[in-house]
């Protein structure tokens, strides 16, 4: 699978996933824009990859500089072939005991944000009659689990749209690929937002022994090389759960409300 000569622009570039699929593409030969709020993490990523990078630091909800980062991503090169809305962050807190500013930013940064950029490069796209949007949502885009309600319901959001964004151009040559992480080795949970909207500061035993980001990031190349609009990337017991939920939804929510029971009791 080959990238060559394609322009691929990565949100959430500095670390985790968007890391790994920053690399990755560079290694395929893709020129690549790599984004995120962290420049001097931004140039390491940039040092790592093989081929032309620029990097492209802003902030995921400055909605008002956004048109100008677009025409900067778009000048570099000519064009954007595909964005990879990678930019995100989580929720470690039960609904009761969450502020209603926590679920606005979580909706802010994990639905709000990617569509609008969305919204910028898409006219271009359609106009050459070719592109490819990557939404990275979560298995919570598909599952809601506990202290998660947040996260959750803005993942779920962001696959709905994708879908959408989806059956309306893809006559027209757009590609919308919906990825559904499971457990991956990133720093999601020690910076996911606690009720009151501080940093959790700690992260997951699931999260620790999860797949490794450069795993992940082949995971998904395969996907989408094997043209699947949906990739999940889980294994064990989380890829199950995927499975659940499609075959027998009830099943899922009462292990999930029996998950619920048990943190009530230890609370």
């Amino acid at each position: 699978m080959s990238y060559s000569g394609k322009i691929v622009w990565v949100t959430g570039a500095s670390s985790g996933i968007g890391e790994a699929l920053a690399k990755a593409f560079s290694d395929q030969g893709a020129s690549v824009i790599l984004s995120g709020r962290r420049v001097g993490a931004l140039d390491d990523v940039a040092r790592a990859c093989r081929g032309d990078t620029l990097e492209l630091p802003f902030e995921a909800t400055d909605y008002d500089a956004l048109p100008g980062i677009v025409a900067q991503a778009e000048g570099w090169k000519g064009r954007i072939d595909v964005l990879v809305n990678n930019a995100g962050i989580s929720q470690r807190s039960l609904g009761k005991d969450t502020k209603f500013e926590v679920y606005r930013e979580l909706m802010e940064v994990d639905f709000f944000a990617p569509l609008r950029l969305t919204q910028l490069v898409l006219p271009a796209m359609l106009a050459r009659g070719e592109g490819h949007f990557i939404n990275i949502a979560s298995v919570a885009g598909k599952i809601g689990g506990v202290l998660r309600t947040g996260y959750s319901a803005a993942k779920h959001a962001l696959i709905g749209y994708s879908d959408a964004l989806r059956a309306e151009n893809e006559y027209a040559g757009l590609k919308v690929t919906v990825v559904t992480p499971g457990f991956v080795r990133t720093n999601i949970a020690t910076h996911a937002r606690s009720g009151d909207g501080s940093e959790r500061g700690r992260s997951d035993e699931d999260i620790d022994s999860g797949i490794s980001p450069d795993e992940a990031a082949l995971m998904i190349l395969a996907g989408i090389a094997a043209g699947k609009r949906e990739i999940p990337v889980a294994r064990g017991a989380i890829a199950e759960a995927l499975k659940l939920k499609s075959i027998d939804p009830e099943r899922l929510f009462d292990v999930m409300a029996a998950q619920g029971a048990m943190m009530a009791a230890r609370e």
